[in-house]
């Protein structure tokens, strides 16, 4: 499954437009390397998203088509969740 509709299918990023320009401007790494929108993507892959002061890294626990929102939770664990130091 691509990167993007991986995103949008677990609600990490809620639009796929949005998932795509997040990974063109090369602030998301698949397994240690950037990755772009198109990057196939496996069960225990782990995904880097760098979003503003934000960085989440989660693994890859399942792939599904479509979910239901209650659903969401079997397809990804969160490794890492951190915020940049504003004082910096």
């Amino acid at each position: 499954m691509r990167l993007d509709k991986f995103l949008k299918v677990s609600r990490i990023i809620k639009r796929r437009t949005v998932a795509k320009e997040i990974a063109d401007k090369g602030r998301i790494e698949v397994n240690g390397i950037t990755a772009k929108s198109s990057t196939n993507i496996k069960e225990n892959d782990e995904i880097k998203i760098k979003f503003g002061n934000k960085t989440i890294t989660v693994k890859v626990e399942k792939i599904k088509d479509s979910t239901k929102k209650e659903e969401v939770k079997e397809l990804y664990t969160i490794l890492d969740e951190s915020y940049a130091n504003e004082s910096d």
